[in-house]
């Protein structure tokens, strides 16, 4: 294959990346600040281990909602910093609170999936919604997620947050993660769709009707699987049922991580499982990406001087600003910083190094390293 026709493939692949933006712009279904015609017993259920700086917040904003029927279940999964207390004390005797200590946790289970499903055997609700513990709620937000689920008839129904970046490793990492699901994910296959290549899901805010969370096996049916959330999606898909995703819509946000650290170790907990587990698979990923996001800016300050292919230099402009613009309308979609689009090769460049990050992770001692704990295990 020519040097040319390797450009031309990225072109290819850029625009069909820019259409599917487009569209996603138009449909996605965002977080409005209405009620829902019928308001059913929800329960939301908190996983929490070491969350004793944001918890108090986070239970103060839930137990604020606009919406009658509601608890609030948090389990304390072996914390040691004072999460239990911290959430009682900002619940001030709510009733609506209730807080669980979590189980040891059983051979076969990853943490989380386990404390999952030990919430959802305590939940009162018809419709369960997961949200993890340092995810912002606004007043209206509970209101507005049980108004989207029955105006678009969601079975499993899921929010990407509107996430606060601070530093500099989160502002070019984080908002990657919208990006994947803007610019590659069609929001209408979701929807409509049944196959379940069509399927994302976002584990900071995820819910389901309860008839629905127990036909697809709940989380003891993705028990080993560290990206449970994408397990819970295609086994939504599997069994005939209705997903939707949603924007957050600055209803439903938070900070994810704070600094490199946290941003490499968090994205590497998830990125080799969300490429099937498959180190080769994640490799042709980077380099595919390294094609479209980095190779036209190389190509556009050498290839004055260098045989890299015709066309230079509005081809690689054009490559450039196809990848620029795609990355600035996932932000203006998620209310992120436009400015930042322009940082995209470095973007890339992180991204790569938190794959190398989660391959050592893998060859090493079998998987991710999260909490102190290994996630999972080959074999």
């Amino acid at each position: 294959m020519s040097v040319t026709l390797v450009w031309l493939f990225g072109l290819c692949a850029l625009l069909v990346i820019a259409l599917v933006s487009v569209m996603n712009a138009l449909t996605f279904p965002r977080l409005r600040p209405k009620r829902p015609a019928r308001m059913p017993m929800v329960s939301i259920l908190i996983p929490a281990r070491d969350e004793a700086e944001v918890i108090g917040e986070t239970v103060t904003r839930l137990l604020q909602q606009d919406y009658p029927h509601y608890e609030v279940i948090l389990l304390d999964d072996g914390s040691t910093d004072g999460t239990r207390e911290q959430a009682c004390a900002a619940a001030g005797g709510d009733p609506r609170l209730s807080v669980m200590a979590g189980q040891p946790l059983p051979e076969g289970w990853l943490g989380k999936n386990w404390a999952c499903h030990q919430l959802a055997q305590q939940a009162r609700g018809q419709v369960l919604i997961f949200s993890d513990a340092d995810v912002r709620w606004e007043r209206e937000a509970l209101a507005g997620v049980l108004h989207v689920m029955e105006k678009l008839g969601a079975d499993t129904f899921t929010v990407w947050p509107s996430q606060e970046t601070r530093t500099w490793a989160e502002r070019l990492v984080v908002p990657m993660m919208s990006f994947t699901i803007m610019s590659y994910l069609p929001e209408l296959c979701v929807r409509i769709v049944p196959w379940p290549v069509f399927a994302a899901a976002n584990g900071q805010c995820l819910a389901f009707r309860r008839p629905a969370y127990d036909r697809i096996g709940g989380h003891q049916g993705v028990r080993r699987n560290v990206v449970e959330d994408m397990g819970l999606a295609w086994q939504t898909k599997r069994n005939g049922l209705r997903l939707v995703m949603a924007d957050g819509n600055r209803l439903i946000g938070g900070r994810m991580y704070r600094g490199w650290q946290e941003v490499r170790d968090g994205f590497a907990k998830n990125i080799l499982a969300g490429h099937g587990g498959q180190p080769l698979l994640l490799l042709f990923s980077a380099l595919f990406h390294w094609l479209l996001f980095l190779a036209p800016w190389a190509w556009l300050a050498l290839g004055g001087a260098l045989d890299l292919g015709s066309g230079w230099p509005w081809l690689p402009l054009i490559l450039i600003g196809l990848g620029v613009g795609v990355r600035a309308l996932s932000a203006a979609v998620t209310h992120q910083r436009l400015v930042d689009a322009w940082l995209l090769p470095l973007s890339t460049l992180l991204m790569t190094a938190i794959a190398a990050h989660a391959l050592w992770w893998h060859f090493r001692y079998g998987g991710p390293q999260w909490k102190g704990r290994t996630v999972f295990h080959k074999g």
